[in-house]
């Protein structure tokens, strides 16, 4: 079976935070790490392309459950033991479409930004104990989340994958598709100690593909 995006990413994230001895005990809640109970990273694989005129009640509801109130129950859950530590750091791996709203993914825009905005309330309320929360906003990168995008694609425009790749890459400044490991080590530095004093932002790891500041 293949594995799904957000699997796949969070393997590469544990391995990172292991290397760097971030973590001691780390453990999964529906595609969500949480190591020493200090830390939290949140990442869910999106819903399916299409138009927002498209979609039906369930999409929205579904997704809405899967990204923000999962993520909300958790910090709930365990900001009172990241407070009673004196430690605490909630990352969510979002999407660039927080900054920039990609075409033909209408659910997936429109519920990330609900998490980024959660997560920004949610930094005015934790700061005060040590907390800090932030977003990781990958772009196009290696995943099995990126090839079920291509596949939309290439059937909605009756193009080759090496077609709608290339297309993609040319938007790219740095002109190649991101690596798991890079969106990883992003989020390694934000659990980090060294992170201590960034909260409430939303980082594009993208290559320079969003446009917007």
């Amino acid at each position: 079976m293949e594995r799904s995006n957000s699997h796949y990413l969070n393997e590469k994230i544990i391995t990172l935070l292991i290397k760097k001895g971030v973590a001691a005990s780390l453990f999964y809640i529906n595609n969500v790490i949480i190591f020493s109970l200090r830390s939290i990273v949140c990442n869910t694989s999106g819903p399916p392309m299409g138009s927002l005129l498209d979609v039906g009640e369930e999409a929205f509801l579904q997704t809405f459950q899967n990204h923000v109130l999962v993520n909300s129950l958790l910090a709930q859950e365990l900001v009172p033991r990241m407070r009673a530590s004196g430690y605490g750091r909630i990352i969510n791996i979002i999407s660039t479409s927080v900054k920039a709203p990609i075409p033909q993914l209408g659910v997936s825009n429109t519920i990330r930004a609900a998490v980024a905005n959660w997560a920004k309330t949610l930094s005015f309320e934790v700061g005060k104990w040590g907390i800090t929360v932030n977003n990781v906003l990958p772009g196009y990168t290696e995943t099995s989340r990126l090839q079920s995008l291509i596949s939309a694609r290439t059937q909605k425009l009756q193009k080759s994958e090496e077609e709608v790749r290339r297309e993609w890459i040319e938007g790219i400044p740095l002109g190649r598709i991101g690596q798991p490991e890079e969106i990883a080590k992003a989020v390694a530095f934000l659990a980090s100690p060294a992170a201590a004093y960034i909260s409430g932002i939303n980082l594009p790891v993208d290559g320079g593909r969003t446009t917007c500041l």
